[in-house]
């Protein structure tokens, strides 16, 4: 086996940060439920996610298969610096997206570059389309669904469980429950989107024939993948957290429980079937799920269209970065230098624009403005009213006992002679 060369290693340093965007990115799906609710302060939801998500990258490594053996084929002609184009395209979609505050999809940023960076330098030979659209593609669309209609289910019952029961005593055992689902999704999260940058590590390594074709990722890479995931999850990325906690519904425990638990479920099964999905789109589904299944809940379906706008874009947006990169990249040395520098260029402008409106742990909960109410909202508000013993504030009628007269009494006009002599009469 070869020595690792000055190329590969700058693809893994490359990775490596990739997958510290991706756990800032993506510590919305686990925590952004419990933070909004109150579950748990944000410092402490984050740190306790970050440890979790380095626990969930040492126990499997089927979806790293996936990434360095089944979309990619490395006796194609890969070479390193077409795995190093293909992450700068997945870490500028990733920062774009982390500044609009939109939760798109890491896995899906990464593939799209991969994708991209591979057509230009080798073909569509060293693309495996089949394994692209049954471990990608299809899950992309399914999760989501699977994961909201879980989340709707198990809101519904919730509510149902506990509508005779004491809403404070409810909220006490439901933001409980929230800190273990919130626990198992940053699990999932690990086995699932730590494993990504794992498997593209192993593949840098197979095309620098440093490890054996179809290798298991050696425990450095799990353990520096592990690491650095974790890394980027406790600084968190609270401009998500918020549009995940905020912006898509206002959440309740009952609702944050259900939906964490709906997407923690769908994500280990995915991992143990070797599916690459979105956990981001998995968690988002479940939000909007947990929203459906309160009655008189509201889905801010604009801030949901932003998002599903986000993830069709995602796959072919960071494809063709990573095109343009690979382009410059295939030119020689001087072309990965180019590609390095305006990758770290965009990365800054980025950063900075971010300065402008700073959000973090102190004012991450400052949610937007209430979506004003449209034909979708205002429908489910006629067919779903809030019901007795839910959540929310019931409305009290007011006390009549106390009520002043009514004006139109003490400014009516005399009555007539003919009426005065006939009420004299009577008394």
């Amino acid at each position: 086996m070869e020595h690792i060369t000055l190329l590969i290693g700058i693809v893994i340093v490359t990775a490596l940060v990739f997958d510290f965007t991706n756990g800032f990115h993506d510590t919305a799906n686990a925590m952004a439920t419990t933070i909004s609710t109150g579950a748990l302060r944000p410092k402490t939801a984050v740190a306790m996610s970050a440890v979790l998500n380095l626990v969930g990258a040492f126990l499997s490594v089927e979806v790293a298969k996936t990434i360095s053996g089944g979309i990619i084929d490395e006796s194609a002609g890969i070479r390193p610096e077409v795995i190093f184009a293909g992450l700068v395209g997945a870490i500028v979609w990733n920062l774009l997206t982390w500044l609009a505050g939109l939760p798109s999809s890491s896995s899906h940023a990464l593939f799209g570059g991969l994708i991209g960076a591979t057509l230009v330098s080798v073909g569509t030979g060293g693309v495996h389309g089949g394994a692209v659209v049954m471990k990608v593609l299809i899950p992309a669309v399914a999760a989501p669904i699977v994961a909201g209609l879980a989340a709707t289910a198990a809101t519904r019952l919730t509510y149902r469980l506990t509508r005779h029961r004491d809403e404070a005593d409810t909220a006490k055992g439901y933001r409980a429950g929230q800190i273990a689902s919130a626990a198992l999704v940053s699990l999932a999260h690990g086995t699932n989107d730590a494993q990504k940058t794992m498997g593209v590590i192993t593949l840098a390594l197979i095309t620098g024939g440093v490890v054996a074709p179809h290798a298991d990722p050696p425990l450095w890479v799990i353990a520096s993948a592990g690491m650095a995931i974790a890394l980027g999850t406790y600084l968190g990325g609270w401009r998500i957290i918020r549009t995940m906690g905020k912006g898509i519904t206002d959440i309740q425990p009952p609702q944050g429980f259900a939906a964490q638990t709906g997407a923690a479920a769908t994500i280990l099964a995915s991992s143990h079937l070797g599916f690459a999905l979105s956990t981001t789109q998995v968690c988002s589904g479940a939000v909007m799920g947990s929203g459906l299944g309160r009655k008189g809940g509201v889905v801010r379906w604009s801030t949901a269209g932003r998002m599903v706008l986000a993830w069709g874009l995602t796959l072919p947006a960071a494809g063709l970065v990573a095109a343009g990169a690979a382009f410059l990249a295939k030119q020689g040395s001087w072309g990965v230098a180019a590609v390095a520098v305006l990758g770290l260029g965009v990365c800054g402008a980025i950063w900075a624009a971010s300065r402008r409106k700073p959000i973090d742990h102190t004012n991450v909960n400052d949610g937007p403005a209430a979506e004003p109410v449209g034909v979708v909202t205002a429908a489910l508000q006629t067919v779903s009213p809030p019901p007795a013993g839910s959540m929310t504030e019931p409305a009290t009628e007011p006390d009549v006992s106390d009520a002043p007269a009514p004006a139109a009494a003490a400014d009516a006009p005399p009555a007539p002679p003919a009426a005065r002599k006939k009420t004299a009469a009577a008394r």
